[in-house]
């Protein structure tokens, strides 16, 4: 680690950080994920069989028991159980709207850091190799080769460790971005069945 900082300065400093954060939103993002994870269908038949027998604050208790994005709809739709249809129907898809930026948390910030490591690999190489190629331009002849190569070894070193941040990274996004968008594809197609069913439990 501290071979690489000093041979690759300002930029590996910087790449290093980077996929710390990464890391760190990676590591929560799944957390996050796993701990609202819930068997939709059995939830929503648990609810059904309490809301027919009229007992709302007993869904209700079922509902903030176990926090997911279902039983978050459902919980302002049992709250808003008195309204009318639509009303219910608003609530709902006013509390959906809510849940997306909770589902997309910080998934900009890792797909940024996953195209930035990559161009900071890059501006590291071509720092590197004008450097190296000033050590050659400043003397005008290099007895030992090797020490051209090993100056431009060393710039190469910055790509190589923003590629090695950019690649999980992008996988990790494209993993957690597909899982938000199947989520809210999810919940939009079953709003009309939590109104139906807030409606005939009244």
């Amino acid at each position: 680690m501290v071979f690489l900082i000093q041979k690759g300065g300002i930029v590996m400093i910087v790449i290093i950080l980077l996929s710390l954060i990464a890391a760190v939103i990676i590591i929560e993002r799944l957390i996050f994920f796993r701990r609202i994870r819930v068997d939709e269908d059995q939830m929503i038949s648990r609810l059904r069989a309490t809301l027919e027998k009229g007992h709302f604050d007993e869904a209700l208790s079922i509902c903030e028991s176990s926090p997911a994005p279902i039983t978050n709809l459902m919980r302002v739709g049992i709250e808003h159980h008195e309204h009318s249809e639509s009303a219910i129907k608003e609530a709902i898809l006013a509390a959906a709207n809510l849940e997306i930026p909770r589902l997309e948390r910080f998934l900009p910030t890792l797909g940024t850091i996953a195209n930035v490591a990559t161009l900071l690999g890059l501006l590291g190489t071509v720092v590197g190799t004008i450097q190296a190629f000033g050590v050659l331009g400043s003397s005008g002849v290099v007895n030992d080769p090797s020490v051209l190569g090993r100056g431009i070894a060393v710039a190469l070193l910055t790509t190589a460790a923003g590629i090695i941040v950019a690649i999980p990274s992008i996988a990790f996004y494209n993993h957690l971005v597909s899982k938000v968008n199947h989520i809210i594809i999810r919940l939009e197609n079953r709003v009309g069945e939590m109104v139906l069913l807030l409606v005939k439990g009244r």
